[in-house]
């Protein structure tokens, strides 16, 4: 009989002395650190977000033939402005049959002609606009590419830190979870648990290491698409962020950022009011084909050795075809009402993909505090309070297990709002329209 009151003494000695030994392993979790931490060259992308769009406006594929095409549109504005090429002739007149001679001395006459074409009407003003407005649009759509790109590399960005936090989350919560399995199978083993309790520590760890193998690979195809985007190769590495990626909205409301949009700030819809105004001088430049254009020239005759004498030249072009310009008429205006509608449709596109995209910016934005403010401090407390009864044991393990999935549930979830919040952020970004 005195030997089970001894034997239960020592029981309660060890239970409390792993209980307390569990507490500051459970209580303390490691700091967090990237997944991806690896040697890059210095000189690599990844560090921040700034970093990312540098290279990416310098480095891009696309960018560069975009800035190569813009380039030569605009070299095509004088071209269009400039006259046409001068025609110049010489003509053999009294060429003998019997001693045929293409020698002007050794022919009847030689006339020597020069002429110029001379577009009227401001025709050349209007093709120097088109050219221009041409350009115009060339530049924006480039710039609206570029916003573009820019969006999907921060996108990228975005996964590619938030891979690497989840990741450390995980690996913080596996270590705490081994060390709780540890504790069970101690407790399993002095007849203080019963062995469901380290089963259930094991289930649990398999199942945050298949979320993390998840996770691994959504950070892996993240980098090959930011590598991609960067025009470098999928297997290149990157800098490890330094922190959260920062990506500020600048406008502070909904209604300002729709009006800054309808005010033409995004380079879409300059490329599309270019392609209006260039649709314009179009149609001009076709109604004043109806008014005859003149060419110019002059002459010279030559007779023998000697200059016999020279002319001058008036041509008068006879717009005669009247059928072909009005259909050339037509379809410059059907082409004016189609450039008109397109601006008005990226008008009425970008209004919509603004309000969807700012809607889900706040949306994870105020999930985010919520977590922050609320559910993370409670899920906190509650494992506290489920630790120190579990030190008393007031809580079986079960209670604990869920204390602490809880309590890392919500900091990942945490995470996975910051993340939407940042993608919302990149797709307002983009939209809002300020040039790179």
């Amino acid at each position: 009989m005195p030997v089970f009151p001894f034997c239960r003494a020592v029981r309660t000695a060890r239970k409390r002395r792993y209980a307390w030994w569990l507490a500051p392993a459970l209580a303390c979790l490691l700091p967090v650190q990237s997944a991806f931490a690896q040697q890059a060259d210095p000189s690599a992308p990844g560090a921040d977000a700034a970093s990312i769009r540098s290279w990416l406006l310098t480095h891009n594929f696309e960018l560069r033939a975009q800035q190569a095409e813009t380039e030569a549109a605009r070299a095509q504005v004088t071209v269009a402005g400039s006259l046409p090429n001068p025609v110049a002739g010489m003509a053999l007149q009294g060429i003998s049959p019997r001693h045929p001679s293409l020698f002007p001395a050794n022919v009847g006459s030689t006339t020597y002609q020069l002429r110029q074409p001379l577009p009227l009407w401001g025709k050349r003003a209007l093709a120097r606009g088109i050219a221009e407005q041409n350009a115009v649009a060339t530049d924006a759509n480039r710039n609206a590419t570029a916003l573009s790109l820019l969006a999907q590399a921060e996108a990228a960005y975005v996964r590619y830190w938030h891979a690497g936090q989840a990741l450390a989350l995980l690996d913080d919560q596996l270590v705490l979870l081994r060390k709780v399995e540890e504790i069970a199978g101690v407790r399993y083993a002095l007849g203080m648990a019963p062995q469901q309790d380290a089963i259930r520590a094991q289930v649990e760890t398999s199942r945050v290491q298949g979320l993390r193998i998840v996770l691994d690979d959504g950070g892996k195809e993240a980098t090959i698409l930011l590598n991609l985007l960067l025009s470098r190769r999928p297997d290149a590495t990157l800098q490890v962020p330094a922190g959260p990626p920062l990506l500020p909205v600048a406008s502070p409301t909904l209604g300002a950022a729709l009006a800054k949009l309808e005010q033409g700030a995004h380079p879409a819809l300059q490329a599309a009011q270019a392609q209006v105004q260039a649709a314009q001088d179009s149609l001009r430049l076709r109604q004043r084909e109806r008014w005859p254009d003149i060419s110019v020239g002059i002459g010279a005759m030559q007779r023998g050795n000697r200059i016999d004498g020279y002319e001058l030249m008036l041509e008068v072009e006879l717009p005669l075809q009247r059928r072909a310009l009005h259909a050339r008429e037509r379809a410059a205006r059907a082409l004016q009402d189609a450039a008109q509608a397109r601006a008005e449709a990226a008008q009425t596109s970008l209004d919509g993909a603004l309000g969807v995209a700012w809607t889900q910016w706040r949306s994870a934005q105020r999930q985010r505090q919520l977590l922050e403010t609320t559910r993370i401090p409670q899920d906190e407390a509650n494992f506290n309070s489920a630790l120190a009864s579990y030190q008393v044991g007031e809580v079986d393990f079960n209670a604990l297990l869920d204390a602490l999935t809880q309590w890392q549930d919500a900091r990942l979830a945490q995470l996975d709002a910051q993340r939407d919040e940042l993608l919302g952020a990149a797709s307002v970004r983009a939209l809002e329209g300020d040039t790179p």
